[in-house]
């Protein structure tokens, strides 16, 4: 598999962020009350990540090491003013269901970790596919767990109805215990598949994908020392 290739694909699934790096948990469990919500702020983040990757990469060897993460932020807050202005012009009703974790995107630690861990370390190419990987994984997740909430807590995905007519909803789910809920659900579906595939290798235990090491996103520069 070619270097490209491995860099995409790790987003989608052995570094899936929300849930096995546990990264941008915060729009992840607030804004995901709906799978619109969800895809919305998914697609911002890719905006966001895709774009802040190729000009961190682009400037890393002119971007001063003892300022780096300042010049980050600058970068990431320049970009999300962009789609916060995008969103206002074009997409105002979900702007504004989205509200302050808009412009949070700024702080989230999952922009400014694949900043410093990979784009401040990789060329161009790399940092493209790097950021779609984790973005499109990201906002595959906000979607998954939206609309896991919605369908649950109101019968409808993306506000059309699916449920049966006698259908009582758990109004709980699109509440922000049910984020909790829902994620829960979801990470003990993904552990399950995990042991499952890892009986059938004739594995004793399945790899840990939580670990400390890959909680950070840097695994490509510290190399595992």
């Amino acid at each position: 598999m070619s270097s490209i290739s491995k860099e995409f694909l790790k987003g989608l699934w052995a570094e899936l962020p929300p849930f096995r790096v546990l990264l941008g948990l915060c729009p992840t469990l607030a804004v995901t009350s709906t799978a619109e919500n969800g895809l919305g702020m998914g697609a911002a983040v890719i905006f966001v990540l895709t774009l802040s990757n190729v000009i961190i990469s682009a400037l890393r060897k002119v971007i001063p090491q003892k300022v780096r993460i300042a010049c980050f932020i600058v970068v990431t807050a320049s970009l999300v003013v962009s789609v916060e202005l995008l969103m206002q012009a074009y997409a105002y009703p979900l702007y504004q269901k989205l509200g302050i974790f808009v412009p949070l995107i700024v702080v989230n630690c999952l922009i400014l970790g694949r900043a410093e861990a990979f784009a401040s370390r990789n060329g161009i190419l790399l940092s493209i596919a790097d950021a779609l990987g984790m973005g499109i994984g990201f906002a595959a997740s906000l979607t998954l767990l939206g609309g896991i909430r919605e369908i649950l807590g109101s019968g409808t995905i993306f506000g059309i109805p699916v449920m049966w007519e006698s259908f009582k909803p758990a109004e709980f789910m699109v509440m922000a215990p049910g984020a909790f809920v829902a994620l829960g659900m979801i990470l003990a579906g993904m552990n399950a598949f995990n042991r499952w595939q890892s009986r059938r290798k004739g594995e004793i235990a399945p790899v840990s994908q939580n670990s400390t090491c890959a909680s950070c996103g840097a695994c490509n520069a510290c190399d595992g020392k």
